[in-house]
């Protein structure tokens, strides 16, 4: 594994903080950017970038380049989830999701890749979700983000193979970390009554996930390999073999019985 100048967004914690630390220690040049300014002492360097703001990100750009002349790899972990029913999801809230989730990221990417290609060379990881491929109710936007990263992720691959540029998505499933903590909960879904305890039970079953799965160096260890590999596939998986296998199944099985599955597992 050769030394890259790596940028990670979500750098604060989580995904992307554990693979800041982690391409560090195996040698990195790593920027970690956050929205706010750390409030921890990291090994790698930090620097503030709001994935919502096209200066603040042109400008985070700007500042690696003109220090290394080059961004060999852009690792997109920046994100939040949003808990609440379609029903009692406000336009705001909704569009604040996607506005990082998917704007925030498609943001990013814009401002590397002109850099990239002029290097004729890079990696752009995407950190998507195997909520993205199997929709998880009451977390639909969460879930229809990360279907948007899939989509974008793949035609953003095919634009760039030209240029040498390397595309890849990763799927994680429920890891511990402060996404369960930072998780948002819509207005509408604290004081109205008709989702409520369909809602609370599911949702307690996805904090009960998230809290029991497995540490985020086991994704940071899976970017280490994609590094390495010099032509990576388009998607990786992982998490628990419980949550990747009803998803490589579900394209063999009736939808009924996955909705089904699904819907006794969240208790719905």
């Amino acid at each position: 594994m050769g030394k890259n100048v790596i940028l990670i967004t979500g750098a604060s914690s989580g995904i992307g903080n554990a693979a800041a630390e982690y391409l560090f220690e195996k040698g990195h040049n790593v920027y970690g950017a956050s929205r706010t300014s750390a409030s921890e002492t990291f090994q790698f360097t930090t620097l503030k970038m709001d994935v919502n703001n096209n200066e603040s990100v042109n400008d985070a750009v700007s500042r690696i380049t003109a220090k290394e002349s080059r961004i060999d790899v852009l690792i997109n972990c920046a994100g939040f989830g949003l808990a609440g029913s379609i029903e009692d999801t406000s336009d705001d809230e909704a569009k604040a999701l996607f506005e990082t989730n998917f704007f925030g990221l498609f943001r990013v990417c814009r401002a590397v890749i002109p850099g990239m290609r002029e290097q004729k060379s890079g990696l752009i990881i995407n950190i998507g979700s195997l909520a993205g491929l199997v929709p998880i109710p009451f977390q639909a936007f969460y879930s229809s983000s990360k279907y948007a990263v899939e989509s974008f992720t793949e035609a953003l691959r095919i634009e760039l193979l030209p240029f040498g540029i390397r595309v890849v998505l990763i799927e994680p499933g429920d890891f511990k970390t402060g996404f369960t903590a930072n998780r948002k909960t819509a207005a509408g879904s604290k004081v109205k009554e008709t989702y409520r305890d369909k809602f609370s039970k599911a949702l307690s079953i996805m904090e009960n996930d998230e809290s029991n799965g497995p540490a985020p160096v086991k994704i940071a260890e899976l970017i280490g390999r994609i590094l390495d590999n010099p032509s990576p596939r388009l998607r990786y998986t992982t998490g628990k073999l419980s949550q990747i296998l009803p998803v490589k199944l579900r394209n063999y099985i009736p939808h009924k019985v996955s909705e089904y599955l699904l819907m006794k597992y969240y208790g719905i």
